[in-house]
């Protein structure tokens, strides 16, 4: 049960921040895109709040899981991170290739060639991936051992 709670809380905070900056520098400060480009600026305006308040009860839900984790002396910080930085990569991955290309839900960018930025995009959320899942495994062979 420890092991699950720190892997939900790792991820919940991964998935939550990886959310907040995309929301916070691609939505609100660059202006590139909302989170639902499909109707008018309105409809994008409310789908980016939405984006925001799950994102943000998502970080808060972590942060409470963490306190209990702490509190019960049952963190293990190497699964947790583990946990988070693979959460941030899978959404940044979902996010550019789903969203954006499957669904066409929003581009990264708009009236210019995507290729560097899909491309930057994606191999960010693998390096993600593959640097959470490092700590991750140790964790489990850690565990495992006696």
């Amino acid at each position: 049960m420890a092991r699950r709670n720190n892997l939900a809380s790792g991820a919940l905070l991964g998935l939550g921040i990886a959310a907040f900056i995309d929301e916070t520098v691609f939505h609100q400060l660059l202006h590139w895109h909302h989170f639902y480009d499909k109707s008018t600026p309105a409809v994008g305006l409310v789908s980016d709040g939405i984006f925001h308040a799950v994102s943000f009860f998502a970080a808060v839900a972590s942060l409470f899981l963490l306190a209990s984790l702490r509190r019960t002396g049952s963190w293990h910080p190497r699964a947790w991170w583990g946990a988070l930085l693979t959460a941030a990569g899978v959404f940044q991955l979902y996010d550019g290739t789903i969203q954006h290309k499957l669904m066409r839900l929003h581009q990264i960018r708009y009236d210019v060639d995507l290729t560097a930025y899909d491309w930057t995009w994606n191999i960010i959320a693998v390096a993600l991936i593959a640097t959470g899942l490092v700590p991750l495994t140790r964790s489990r062979h850690t565990a495992a051992t006696p």
